[in-house]
């Protein structure tokens, strides 16, 4: 992200001290990320009719960011996943995955989508199921290897059909949240020492009632 995106980010951050604590979490350590430790309160009604669309899409990697593969093969969700997205549901933010499997696995996302749900819940070990149904069609995997992740298709496809919402993407690794943030993405590298473990929700809701 050029140094004049990422003072931007950080002005945002400050717009929203009023309402959300002040700490300023940082994604990667080249991108500026508002965020807080603290949730704020809800924000007010929606945009006038005629201006642009106030909502926000949340895009995941899934392993190592909402699901943990152990040594055995057996898969669960990280702590505090289920829970996010039940918050995320409940506040009706939409959710989906930009997410590495093979290409070979299908000729559609839709094909290529099944048989990861069928890999994941083949070793799932959790009390209750993974939420697939909270990622509907919006589920998005490479067609060729060359658009394996960190290439930027994925990201490019995913805001393509984001219908205007801001975008966020969540994962693990700085070099995705790092090409995220370039296609303009509000990027948060997921667990990471002494912030919350994804960004928080409500921030999610003040930053989609935000101009663009």
């Amino acid at each position: 992200m050029n140094r004049s995106t990422s003072r931007g980010l950080v002005r945002v951050s400050l717009a929203l001290a009023a309402a959300v604590a002040s700490t300023v979490l940082v994604a990667p350590a080249s991108t500026a990320v508002p965020g807080t430790a603290a949730e704020a309160g809800r924000t007010s009604a929606a945009a006038p009719a005629g201006t642009e669309r106030r909502c926000a899409v949340v895009y995941f990697d899934l392993g190592e960011t909402l699901v943990h593969t152990a040594d055995d093969g057996s898969t669960s969700y990280l702590p505090d996943a289920s829970a996010y997205l039940r918050a995320l549901r409940e506040r009706h933010i939409e959710v989906g995955l930009i997410t590495n499997v093979p290409s070979s696995w299908g000729e559609s996302d839709a094909e290529r989508a099944a048989r990861l749900k069928k890999e994941v819940d083949a070793g799932w070990t959790g009390s209750a199921p993974f939420a697939w149904d909270d990622f509907g069609d919006r589920i998005l995997t490479p067609r060729t290897e060359a658009e394996r992740k960190p290439a930027p298709v994925l990201w490019e496809r995913a805001g393509a059909g984001s219908d205007g919402c801001r975008l966020v993407y969540e994962a693990e690794t700085g070099e995705e949240t790092d090409v995220a943030a370039s296609l303009g993405y509000l990027a948060y590298q997921v667990g990471r020492p002494h912030r919350p473990a994804f960004l928080p929700v409500r921030l999610i809701e003040l930053l989609a009632h935000l101009p663009r």
